[in-house]
């Protein structure tokens, strides 16, 4: 993939389906969505490299909004949050909680 923010570990929860799930992506302009007519359902597609991500399913978490973007971990990199700066995200430094708060 191209490397945009996609999604934080502040926003996944375990959906019980095996695959990462996330209750919204980081910033909207980074995913697009799609209808899925071969699979059924919604498409979620990185919106700079086009490649896909999974799918949204609308039986996420209520308190959260309600959706869950079930994301096929093949298409993630996770970044620990003390390298976030050295690799050029730390502008989202923010939106993850250091482990000792």
């Amino acid at each position: 993939m191209s490397g945009e923010p996609l999604f934080t570990s502040s926003d996944k929860f375990d959906s019980g389906s095996g695959w990462p799930s996330f209750t919204k992506p980081l910033d909207v302009i980074n995913v697009r969505e799609r209808t899925d007519p071969r699979e059924g359902g919604t498409e979620v597609r990185s919106a700079q490299a086009n490649g896909h991500l999974g799918h949204v399913f609308p039986d996420g978490p209520e308190d959260c909004g309600g959706l869950r973007y079930c994301i096929n971990s093949a298409a993630l990199r996770f970044i620990h949050r003390d390298d976030m700066q050295a690799q050029g995200y730390g502008a989202y430094l923010n939106l993850v909680k250091d482990a000792n708060e």
